[in-house]
């Protein structure tokens, strides 16, 4: 039987590097949200020993796909511990709503939702603990949708806290371009010494991004973007873009700037959850 699983996107409400550290990674202290929108996954488990991605991303090996990375990588694990036959197979196939390169985590999101679906589809029976250290070794936003509740992170963005910020409704927009993480991470003009504070002062802080600077210097569209959004509501962009989000205490007030967006532009209303849907699906699956 095909399952349906949601993949929702993430926000960055805040995101500062506090360092650069010897491995080339940075240290980071960000606020994660989930929205109530984003891709979605059909996945059908069966006994025919192969993983196939009936929807392949033009220019991305299957085997790069974080989607058959996260199968592959939860059954190779399943198989080593013995908790699941040599026939397992899946079939998978997404339908993409999150840009690639976008700053919403839509990879990430794709990769915790197949971990936490074969795993309940499969009954291999490992633990959050245990899949968000598998998806780890994918990327370092994947622990925090494996966990499912809006965190503070630090470390990588691997070390989560739950926390529990407004839930307001978001206008995200898309400027048209694809940013690689990389690029922003290695820019020279990137702020990497903001200093740690304690989640509760970071709270009462009005809210930035430390790479929104650097973003927006080198990608004219996302200042373009940033400047035009700043004018209706508090904006700034996510992760290391290019989206940029502004926020409203209504959806009725984040449609009325929706329709004013000019018609190159790409957008969505959504709501901000401290609850993945993912999870929410998955205690609809269990009950």
């Amino acid at each position: 039987m095909i399952s349906i699983w949601p993949a929702p996107a993430k926000l960055n409400l805040f995101l500062y590097i506090t360092g650069r550290r010897a491995d080339g990674y940075h240290d980071l202290q960000t606020l994660f949200q989930f929205l109530d929108y984003g891709d979605t996954l059909q996945i059908e488990a069966n006994s025919e020993g192969e993983l196939r991605l009936l929807t392949p991303i033009d220019g991305v090996p299957d085997e790069q796909n974080l989607i058959v990375r996260a199968a592959q990588l939860l059954r190779d694990q399943a198989f080593a511990q013995g908790v699941l036959p040599d026939n397992a197979g899946a079939t998978l196939a997404v339908e993409k709503r999150l840009p690639m390169g976008g700053g919403l985590g839509g990879g990430s999101s794709n990769a915790a939702t197949v971990l936490v679906a074969l795993n309940y589809l499969w009954q291999t029976g490992f633990s959050f603990e245990q899949l968000a250290a598998l998806g780890l070794r994918l990327g370092a936003d994947v622990p925090v949708f494996v966990h499912g509740f809006s965190a503070f992170a630090e470390g990588v963005g691997e070390q989560l806290t739950p926390v529990y910020p407004a839930e307001k409704w978001y206008l995200v927009m898309h400027p048209g371009v694809s940013i690689p993480t990389p690029l922003v991470f290695n820019d020279p003009q990137l702020t990497r010494n903001t200093a740690k504070r304690e989640i509760s002062a970071l709270l009462e802080a009005e809210f930035r991004n430390d790479c929104e600077a650097a973003v927006r210097n080198r990608f004219r569209e996302v200042e373009q973007l940033v400047s035009w959004l700043l004018e209706y509501a508090p904006s700034r962009l996510t992760g290391t873009g290019a989206c940029v989000f502004a926020e409203f205490d209504t959806e009725h007030a984040a449609r009325q700037v929706l329709e004013l967006a000019p018609k190159e532009l790409q957008g969505f209303v959504a709501r901000g959850v401290n609850v993945s849907p993912l999870h929410r699906t998955l205690s609809e699956q269990l009950s």
